[in-house]
This record gives C-alpha cells, sequence and structure tokens, in this order.
C-alpha cells in the first residue's frame, strides 16, 4: 500500500464523521468559529479572551463551540463546520497524519495542574498494576495528560498493564472515579478536589513532575480563506492578553466568575481550585509550539498509531505569529507587564 493512500485512509474516520456534521452558516463580519474538545480549565484562555473582549481589542471576534472529543473536533475542521480548532497536539499530529494540511501557531498551555487519583482501596503507585484508567478519547488531550504524567512518574502502561477506558469529559471521568465505575485518572486539582471529598485518594501531583509539555494549541487549515497571516496574529495577541489578564490578582473575581459560568461550580472551594489550576498551566507566555515538546507528544503517540512517526512536525508548527510578536515588542511588553 502506498504511503499516499494510508495518509488518506488514516484520514478517513474524521472524513466519515465529517459527512454529518451541518455545515455552519457563514460568521457574521469578524467572528471565528473555534471548536474544541475538552470542557475544562484548559479552555480558560479562550473562555476569558471572549468573555472579556480581549480578542476584539485586535481585530478578531472568535466564538467557542464545543465537540464531544477530539476527533469530532478536528471532523468539524475537516469539514469546514469551524475555521479553527484548540486542539491537543496529539488530535493536530493526527489530523496532519491523515493529510490535514495543517497549522499550529500559538499554545495554551505548558504544564500539567493535576493530580493522579485513585478509587478507595488503591493506596500506591504500585497498586495500578492491571487497573483502569478514565480518559475522554484515546489519543486526546486528556489521554495526553495522562499518558505525559505517567511517562513524569516512570510509569511504563505496558508493564504496568494499564487500560484506558474512553468514559466521556473530565467531569464525566471524575464520577466514574467516585462510583468506582474506573480505577484511576488524572485530572486538574479541581476535579481532584471533588474527587477527594467522596473518598477518592491522591497518588501524585502531576504539577510538581518536571515535564517538557505543550497541552493545547490553536490551528487552523493551512488553506483555510478565512485565517490569513493577520489574523493568527490577532488571535495570538489576544491569547497573550488573556493569559496576562489571569496572572494579575486584580482580576482573580472576575476571572473565577467566568470559570464558574462556564464549568457551572458551586462550591467556592470548587471555584477556588479551578482558578489555581487556570493560573498554574501557563505561569510564562510562551506561546511559541515547542518542537521538542511536540516531538515528545509524538513519540507518546505512536503507542496508539505507530504511523504517526511519519508526520513532518515541521510542517505542522507555524512560529510566525509568535516571532511577530516578540519582534514588535508586543510580548516582550507584556512580560514586562507581569513583572517578568
Amino acid at each position: 500500500m502506498s504511503r499516499s493512500t494510508r495518509r488518506h485512509l488514516s484520514l478517513a474516520p474524521i472524513l466519515i464523521i465529517a459527512l454529518f456534521l451541518p455545515r455552519e452558516a457563514s460568521p457574521a463580519s469578524g467572528e471565528l468559529l473555534v471548536a474544541y474538545g475538552g470542557h475544562n480549565e484548559t479552555m480558560a484562555p479562550m473562555w476569558v479572551g471572549v468573555d472579556r473582549g480581549l480578542f476584539r481589542k485586535h481585530g478578531v471576534d472568535p466564538r467557542v463551540l464545543q465537540t464531544r472529543s477530539g476527533p469530532i473536533m478536528m471532523a468539524t475542521l475537516a469539514s469546514g463546520g469551524a475555521p479553527l480548532v484548540w486542539a491537543a497536539p496529539t488530535s493536530a499530529i493526527s489530523a496532519a497524519l491523515g493529510g490535514m494540511k495543517l497549522g499550529c501557531f500559538a499554545v495554551g498551555n505548558d504544564r500539567i495542574p493535576r493530580e493522579l487519583i485513585a478509587r478507595k482501596g488503591i493506596e500506591s503507585l504500585d497498586d495500578l498494576r492491571g487497573k483502569t484508567f478514565g480518559v475522554q478519547s484515546i489519543g486526546g488531550g486528556f489521554w495526553l495528560a495522562t499518558m505525559a504524567v505517567l511517562n513524569g512518574l516512570d510509569i511504563d502502561p505496558d508493564k504496568y498493564k494499564l487500560s484506558m477506558r474512553v468514559i466521556g469529559d473530565t467531569g464525566t471521568v471524575t464520577q466514574a472515579l467516585t462510583t468506582s465505575n474506573i480505577d484511576a485518572a488524572v485530572v486538574p486539582y479541581s476535579f481532584a478536589d471533588m474527587a477527594k471529598r467522596a473518598g477518592a485518594r491522591s497518588l501524585a501531583d502531576a504539577g510538581t513532575v518536571k515535564l517538557v509539555y505543550q497541552g493545547t494549541a490553536m490551528c487552523a487549515r493551512k488553506d483555510s480563506t478565512a485565517i490569513s497571516n493577520e489574523t493568527m496574529i490577532g488571535l495570538a495577541k489576544g491569547i497573550v492578553e488573556a493569559l496576562v489578564y489571569i496572572q494579575e490578582p486584580a482580576n482573580k473575581r472576575d476571572v473565577s466568575e467566568i470559570l464558574k459560568k462556564h464549568l457551572r461550580l458551586t462550591r467556592d472551594e470548587d471555584i477556588e481550585a479551578s482558578y489555581n489550576v487556570t493560573r498554574l498551566q501557563m505561569t510564562a507566555l510562551d506561546i511559541a509550539p515547542n518542537g521538542e515538546a511536540w516531538r515528545r507528544i509524538q513519540r507518546l503517540l505512536t503507542r496508539v498509531n505507530p504511523k504517526v512517526k511519519e508526520a513532518d512536525l515541521d510542517q505542522l508548527l507555524v512560529s510566525n505569529a509568535a516571532r511577530t510578536l516578540e519582534e514588535s515588542g508586543f510580548l516582550p511588553g507584556m512580560r514586562r507587564r507581569l513583572g517578568r
């Protein structure tokens, strides 16, 4: 079978899903639809940027569209249902391998403020042998965070005979953990606190594990007529402004209200934990895609698809927008605003 044929076949699941997705009507002038899969704090830069009008300051007006998983998100992009995705690198790499001409140009987080939580009866990392972890999809952002944390803890999923079970989004995985329908999961601090109140146990704090990592990125099809270089620069500026807004202590109440609304949080301690996660996941403003981090992610992804090593990251990662922000003085100015 030729390489071209293999690439078309690997993209086939995305295209099949795309056939059943309705085409979006053309957005209002300046509006850009951004599809996403993971409904948790990794979306905070987008939620804050949209709700506070930070993107509009730079001539772009994105709106977000939640999908059920990474594959459906990428199918929405492939079908033209949205010109942009807020994607895990695993989803972007898989789509590029399948033949989609994709460019990822701005990153939203580079840390994993999560805990490895286990159900009652599991007392140590060694007790995880033969157990089942909950994820949102195989190869998606939740799966990536889980695999990166296990790798950082020197836990080989094969040697430990771990199973990955597709459960649903972060809230659904947390509920499955508290009802012992799964054995363990790597969830944000906010959801970890909910699980611990129900009797689950924390086995590791992923936030203390040293990792070269990037978890979400803004990506677009390179053949999109809706996304120009100026549009990418405007979006990148909006992401940076949102990251700065999140870090500034004066905005704590506002950011907390945004998280409360989107994550439907009701308890004060959960809102506080969610706010802390949001600030910890991107403390610097290093929004340029990091080749080393993506190569590590690519190696992790070969566990479920060995052909992923064929994906050309040099074609996938686009540095023009971040470089423009550096050279124009925008990023240095924002770092000074944070005292860095």
